[in-house]
């Protein structure tokens, strides 16, 4: 998709519909007057009628042939106008983007970054204008034999961007293409089956990407994982015919900066292993590899910004099944750390992964540690499936964690890791367990990896309730939703800047 500022108005652009922003119980304003003005006062009359309401996710498609350059106006609802900020410009773009896209228009402009509420730039706004128009043309449907939509519109042109303006919002739009694609490409990555979409597949999946970024690539086999010393890896991994892996990339950037390390669950099935799950619902244990997929696809696009921070990607790549070498509730088994770790649950494999990938990211110079998993059923619990939960034992990481999320357009909530829920991990023949019970089982999850990161700053983002959607939502189709990806390169950012 070809993206383009301009200075142009409505008035002028000549394609197939232009979206305009309209906000709930509010009187015509602004661009939304002045479209009412050349359309000798229509959008007024429906919105008296009620047609139109500016209800967030309710778009209007007005013909309008004759009347402007363009042949449509999309009038997409943007909220109670107190409430404008770029989460909803964000959504309101994407359903804008689909809707159109699906009544056969290639060639869009929009002027909802005009829109975004106070105190929000252009380029910020522009940014996440061109992210919810990729997000929103996401067509799922992956193994179709015939696809009922291009993933694209051919032109995406953000009106009225003032000459003084245009380079700023320029790189803005470039950014938020970066960033839709990665997005898009963390939710392939997740939707695909889990046949197609195995460790090994991963891997190379990763060399792919590291060619397209400029990023250096390792892939780590069974046997250097295991003389590693990567006991808690190894033992998840054995249940599996398929081989597991461990992916690390590198993206250089100034060289004598802090290295901020991503380490993502890559558990590209999870059958729960000896602790089996239920059968319902198994065949979406694929997106137990959500997190990886996060690390995957925003240290892509680090290496396509270019961004001047060094950035270590980490992803242990396995499956987790209950075959006859399989690991088993009662094992112990020694981490890359050395602790050891009695096995209470085999369906708790997503934070022996972690431990090892999360050891090993400090023995390869991190100095700054964030880790993305689907970890526990219990965050869903607390948080539902709006937030993502955060954890982490550096106050100043987790709070960064927390604004990139926010201006990522990613919500996430902060869950204490408090002393008094450790000894829930107590083991009497181990250093650890690696469950704690129901009781606050997010945060024991969380504490469980605390163990296996030492002295150095760490954050925990437990996406299991947003990684995925049960269903199809006017803004994005069901599935994967790419959660974490843009947090992780909204925090690259703002190191690469000197904001912590």
């Amino acid at each position: 998709m070809k993206i383009q500022v301009s200075p142009e108005s409505f008035l002028q652009y000549q394609g197939d519909a232009v979206v305009v922003g309209a906000t709930e119980g509010v009187p015509l304003a602004g661009v939304l007057a002045e479209v009412d003005h050349a359309l000798a006062g229509l959008v007024g009359r429906l919105i008296q009628s009620g047609e139109i309401r500016g209800k967030q996710s309710e778009v209007t498609i007005l013909h309008v042939p004759g009347k402007l350059p363009a042949a449509r106006v999309a009038v997409a609802g943007l909220g109670e106008a107190a409430g404008i900020d770029l989460f909803r410009v964000r959504a309101a773009m994407g359903v804008a983007a689909r809707l159109l896209r699906n009544r056969g228009c290639r060639r869009v402009a929009t002027t909802l970054h005009e829109q975004a509420g106070e105190g929000v730039r252009t380029d910020q706004a522009v940014r996440a204008v061109v992210e919810g128009a990729y997000m929103g043309l996401y067509p799922g449907g992956e193994c179709k034999s015939q696809k009922e939509f291009p993933e694209e519109l051919e032109e995406l042109c953000l009106l009225g961007v003032a000459e003084q303006e245009r380079e700023h919002a320029s790189g803005a739009a470039r950014a938020g293409r970066i960033v839709g694609e990665a997005t898009n490409y963390a939710r392939r990555l997740v939707n695909l089956p889990p046949n197609e979409v195995t460790p090994s597949r991963l891997a190379e999946a990763a060399v792919e990407a590291g060619e397209r970024a400029g990023l250096e690539v390792e892939i780590l086999e069974p046997g250097q994982i295991e003389a590693l010393g990567m006991g808690a890896f190894v033992a998840v991994a054995r249940g599996s015919d398929e081989p597991s892996r461990l992916i690390v990339l590198r993206h250089r950037g100034e060289g004598d900066g802090p290295v901020l390390a991503f380490v993502g669950k890559g558990l590209t099935f999870d059958s729960g292993g000896i602790s089996i799950k239920p059968s319902d619902k198994m065949e979406t244990m694929k997106l137990d590899m959500a997190g990886g997929a996060a690390v995957l696809a925003a240290t892509r696009a680090i290496g396509e910004l270019k961004l001047g921070v060094d950035v270590l990607g980490v992803i242990p790549a396995t499956e987790n099944l209950p075959g006859g070498r399989a690991y088993k509730p009662g094992d112990v088994v020694r981490a890359l750390n050395g602790k050891t770790i009695e096995i209470i649950s085999t369906d708790a494999e997503g934070r022996l992964i972690l431990a090892d990938a999360l050891a090993y990211a400090r023995q390869l110079g991190a100095t700054h540690l964030i880790d993305v998993a689907t970890l526990t059923g219990a965050c869903i619990v607390a948080l539902g499936h709006v937030a993502a939960a955060v954890m982490g034992n550096d106050t100043a990481l987790v709070e960064a964690v927390l604004d990139a999320g926010e201006s990522a357009g990613e919500r996430m909530w902060r869950l204490p890791l408090f002393p008094e829920y450790r000894p829930q991990l107590d083991s009497n023949i181990a250093d650890i367990k690696n469950v704690g019970g129901r009781a606050a089982g997010a945060i024991t999850g969380g504490l469980f990896l605390r163990e296996f990161v030492g002295d150095t700053g760490w954050a925990h983002i437990d996406i299991a309730g947003t990684a995925w959607s049960d269903k199809d939502e006017p803004h994005q189709v069901e599935g994967a939703t790419g959660a974490g990806t843009r947090t992780l390169i909204a925090l690259a950012e703002r190191i690469a800047g000197g904001v912590m």
